[in-house]
């Protein structure tokens, strides 16, 4: 049903899982600036201690052991490494913390997938203006730099930049992650411009300085939903639907894949937005310079976050204001239909991921995909013999198998989240993704695989025993 070599994993991120926010020199993350406001998050929990794998990581391990992966994705956290988010200053016991976990992986024959950044920016560069400077490209690109050189040796598979949308829209538009900004229609597209030419930059340093010796592939991890119109007949939805794709995943994917540039449909609609409203201060969507490395080309594969489906059809004008849902004139409708799993925003659409990977094919000259986030969450009452997740997980890999065998998409592997709940930014501890459960009124922060991770680790046996 898979490649010989198809990559079966699971993922994390640093901020969620590790805790020790102020062990060993680390330095403080936006994420820990975040957590301190009264009101940012669920039951105002925070991730200063999570799962405590900075000093747990054995247990991890284990968990990872006990699914059968053959990789395992996780990021690194910026100021841990870097506490003042420059080279200028290297903290020693956090590059000795993740050569623990990269060396303890590979030990194992799992594979690492690592990500440079997933949201947890130092917060002393974003006392200098964070994403929205020009100048935090360049700082990321001595990051990248510095983990390349320490870690590339054992590290083949790398992300720099995850769901650099969500990151512009709900840290910088909306307010609800952090740094927590609301700066509707300007920020969001400023930081999405800078995490573009931040990722560029790192790509073109790996290409020209580590690809020999390394041989690893670089990319960014995109989130997606898969989108189709309310009403297929409606010209006005087919269009809605069309705009949604552009202002989502079109945004990072067309300068990166196809054009080196915006999609023209998002440009003209953010450009006749401006002229309606009579917005002076000067193009909203910035343009690339000539002068900086090319962003088009720079992903050696398709890093795609798949959640849930969508119903689009044509919204109603947000009227005479600046933001990306009135620059887009479209809103999104879950269609009742589908199932939605905990949370409001998730709904189960297992062959959503099917229609998403072939229209990725189609659309962006067929490259190598890793699925490198797909989940399930649970909330209220603990159900460890999960059988809802279980079905999802079974469902949608038939969905990953057909996209293979009969879209002949070239899908390279599929990392679940999470390897364990954890914080799940906004929503704290009240939402659980994990194959494990973790116990967060327990002091030893036990481990419980769920049914859902022994049915996704006889899928991956019986994967390995089919070869």
């Amino acid at each position: 049903m898979f490649p010989r070599d198809f990559a079966w994993g699971a993922a994390t991120a640093a901020y969620q899982i590790e805790g020790g926010w102020q062990a060993g020199g680390k330095g403080p993350s936006i994420w820990d600036t975040f957590c301190l406001e009264k009101g940012r998050v669920f039951g105002d929990q925070n991730g200063d201690v999570a799962c405590n794998s900075y000093e747990l990581w054995e247990k991890d391990l284990e968990c990872i052991r006990q699914l059968g992966l053959t990789h395992y994705r996780f990021s690194l956290s910026w100021s841990r490494l870097l506490p003042d988010g420059t080279t200028q200053h290297v903290n020693q016991k956090g590059v000795q913390y993740y050569n623990k976990v990269i060396n303890d992986l590979v030990a194992c024959n799992v594979s690492p997938m690592v990500t440079l950044y997933h949201f947890d920016l130092p917060q002393a560069l974003q006392d200098q203006g964070g994403w929205k400077s020009p100048s935090i490209a360049n700082l990321f690109d001595s990051y990248a730099k510095f983990c390349f050189q320490t870690f590339g040796d054992r590290v083949k598979l790398w992300i720099t930049i995850n769901e650099p949308y969500v990151c512009a829209k709900l840290g910088h538009e909306d307010g609800i992650h952090a740094p927590g900004l609301k700066e509707p229609g300007t920020a969001a597209y400023l930081v999405g411009h800078n995490m573009l030419r931040a990722h560029a930059m790192a790509w073109h340093s790996y290409n020209h300085d580590y690809r020999k010796e390394q041989k690893g592939w670089v990319s960014l991890a995109v989130n997606s939903d898969w989108a189709e119109p309310l009403n297929t007949h409606c010209k006005e939805d087919v269009a809605a639907t069309e705009r949604y794709l552009a202002f989502t995943l079109g945004w990072f994917t067309w300068p990166v894949f196809v054009t080196g540039d915006y999609p023209e449909i998002m440009r003209s609609a953010i450009e006749a937005q401006s002229k309606k409203l009579g917005f002076n201060g000067g193009p909203r969507l910035p343009s690339f310079s000539k002068d900086e490395p090319t962003v088009l080309g720079t992903a050696d594969f398709f890093a795609l976050n798949y959640y849930t489906s969508r119903k689009v059809k044509k919204g109603e004008s947000c009227g005479n204001i600046l933001c990306m849902k009135s620059d887009r004139d479209a809103g999104d409708v879950l269609d009742p239909s589908w199932p939605i799993c905990g949370v409001s925003w998730l709904a189960v659409v297992p062959d959503g991921l099917r229609k998403l990977l072939k229209y990725i094919k189609e659309t962006f000259d067929n490259p190598a995909v890793y699925i490198t986030e797909n989940g399930f969450s649970q909330v209220g009452t603990l159900q460890i013999e999960d059988d809802q997740r279980s079905k999802f997980y079974k469902d949608t890999l038939l969905e990953v198998a057909k996209a293979i065998q009969e879209d002949e998409v070239n899908v390279c592997g599929y990392f679940a989240w999470s390897l364990m709940d954890n914080f799940e930014w906004s929503d704290g501890y009240s939402v659980r993704f994990g194959l494990y459960h973790v116990d967060f009124n327990d002091g030893k922060l036990s481990r419980t695989m769920y049914q859902s991770g022994r049915e996704y680790a006889k899928i991956i046996l019986k994967h390995k025993l089919d070869q």
